[in-house]
């Protein structure tokens, strides 16, 4: 089959100039794969039979870096743009598994082509010679199939990567993997070992976010859990559970389908439940429950992550979506906007996002989905009232409170007071009603109101009240769980004394 590729004419400059002086040249790679597959490559890659000091004299005229001249690569600025040549080239034994002890400069392209890692990259195109496919990636390509050069075991042992780089480009271009080569991937998963954590996590986070990464992870589950074994105890782990379709694996790798391809919410979703092996119980009437689970996955992910060393900031927020997964986003207004306090638009929006996919992919239950739905119209009303959602939206603020007698510790609670009362009634943000409210509070010492964040079962709001009870000082506990809203009563209720006891079980005290 005659091939044609309409490359840049930077590109056909080089590989022009290489010919005229007696080099073959040719487009290697990644680029002649797009161009088979009617995609437009990102980057042309060159490789020629001229040696590095030939190329350098070549294109004596243009600026050149000698980027590897050990690896027999230097890079030509044509047009501003940066165009790599480099040698042909067979490379020795790779005792760290990522690089060539040695390379060895060679004539053809065939022998450059055996070197690489799937038959799909080793290909090379030149106007002038065509296409040369000597391992049939062009019919891998058209089959969509991935297959090793060679013999797979040696490419995965020269360069473990290559293990993740299979699983990524088949979950971002929906490949199937060669039974052989597949067969590979598994035997040499513990490899994976020599690899550093960097070029693994850049590998996971994209294969995650491909197209049809919930087939690849479902199929090569131990190569995951080889790189975050954490996950190991999911996989295969049934949840009998009505609610629930799936092991705690499948589930947890729809709902990572099912939500937007961002890597952090992705990853959020296969971590969500790690905890729920760990908290297994069956009834009576053998149906499992996994009280707890949120906390304990929430454990889980904060080892995990270690091994991916994350942006710290991203991490921190992938560990927040876990912890909270569960909790309740709010069925009214009222218990919106205290939700909407608590974790902030961003946070609120990709909580709700977290929860639609946990919906979808327990397969039982869509009317789940349809609350969320609206809840999700809730929040856009929330949000349309520009409503006073922190103590710095309050009319009022500690100058004030100061002017009206208060001072110390005690501003932050009457200010906390005050936006309880708001967040129930907008309406009260006036310097006048706030006035009112403090007037009613001070006579009123004898309750208290909070926002607890972490609540998400109603064995967690027995578990509370029995915390907050346990306190000399309180008398009643009244919990409303969809907002987690809570009335304490009783004389001089300390409130630090109250944050910590909640603070050492898990529970935050947010409002």
């Amino acid at each position: 089959m005659q091939v044609e590729m309409n490359l840049p004419g930077r590109i056909e400059a080089v590989l022009s100039r290489l010919e005229q002086a007696g080099y073959a040249g040719y487009v290697v790679g990644g680029a002649v794969r797009d161009c088979l597959a009617g995609r437009q490559p990102h980057d042309y890659d060159l490789c020629t039979a001229a040696l590095p000091q030939q190329v350098e004299e070549l294109f004596a005229d243009y600026h050149v870096i000698e980027t590897g001249l050990q690896h027999g690569t230097v890079t030509v600025i044509v047009e501003g743009e940066p165009v790599e040549v480099t040698t042909f080239r067979t490379e020795g034994r790779y005792s760290d598994g990522r690089r060539p002890d040695s390379v060895a400069f060679v004539s053809h392209i065939e022998e450059d082509l055996a070197r690489r890692d799937f038959t799909v990259n080793a290909m090379a195109y030149s106007p002038i010679h065509g296409l040369c496919d000597p391992f049939g990636g062009q019919e891998d390509l058209e089959h969509k199939q991935l297959r090793c050069v060679g013999d797979p075991d040696t490419r995965l042992q020269e360069d473990a990567l290559r293990i993740l780089r299979a699983l990524r480009f088949a979950a971002q271009r929906g490949y199937t993997i060669e039974p052989e080569t597949a067969a590979a991937l598994h035997r040499n998963r513990e490899r994976l070992e020599h690899v550093s954590a960097e070029r693994i996590t850049s590998e996971l986070l994209q294969m995650i976010c491909g197209a049809y990464a919930g087939s690849i992870l479902m199929a090569f589950s131990d190569i995951i859990t080889e790189i975050l074994p954490e996950l190991s105890p999911m996989i295969g782990f049934e949840q009998h559970n009505p609610h629930h379709k799936y092991d705690v694996w499948e589930h947890s790798v729809r709902s990572m389908e099912s939500i937007r391809p961002e890597w952090l919410l992705r990853l959020t979703m296969l971590f969500h439940d790690a905890g729920k092996p760990a908290t297994f119980s069956m009834d009576e009437r053998g149906i499992g429950h996994f009280y707890g689970h949120p906390a304990v996955s929430y454990d889980i992910a904060q080892q995990a992550v270690k091994h991916l060393r994350l942006p710290v900031q991203q991490e921190q927020k992938l560990l927040y979506l876990v912890r909270h997964h569960d909790t309740p986003l709010g069925c009214t207004l009222r218990s919106v906007r205290r939700k909407l306090a608590v974790h902030g638009e961003e946070i609120y929006r990709s909580l709700l996002a977290v929860k639609k996919a946990d919906c979808i992919g327990q397969g039982t239950a869509p009317q789940n989905l349809t609350e969320l739905l609206q809840t999700e119209a809730l929040l856009e009303q929330v949000l349309q009232e520009n409503s006073c959602l922190t103590r710095k939206d309050l009319a009022v603020n500690g100058h004030d409170l100061m002017e009206w007698g208060i001072s110390g510790q005690e501003i932050g609670r009457y200010l906390s007071e005050m936006l309880n009362r708001v967040l129930d009634n907008p309406a009260c943000n006036t310097r006048e009603q706030l006035r009112e409210i403090f007037d009613q509070l001070q006579t009123q010492e004898n309750h208290m109101e909070l926002t607890i964040n972490g609540m998400s079962a109603g064995c967690c709001v027995r578990q509370v009240k029995q915390l907050l009870e346990s306190n000399p000082a309180v008398t009643k506990a009244e919990i409303a769980l969809d907002s987690g809203r809570v009335m304490l009563y009783g004389q001089d209720i300390p409130l630090e004394q109250v944050e910590e006891t909640l603070a050492a079980a898990g529970y935050e005290v947010a409002i």
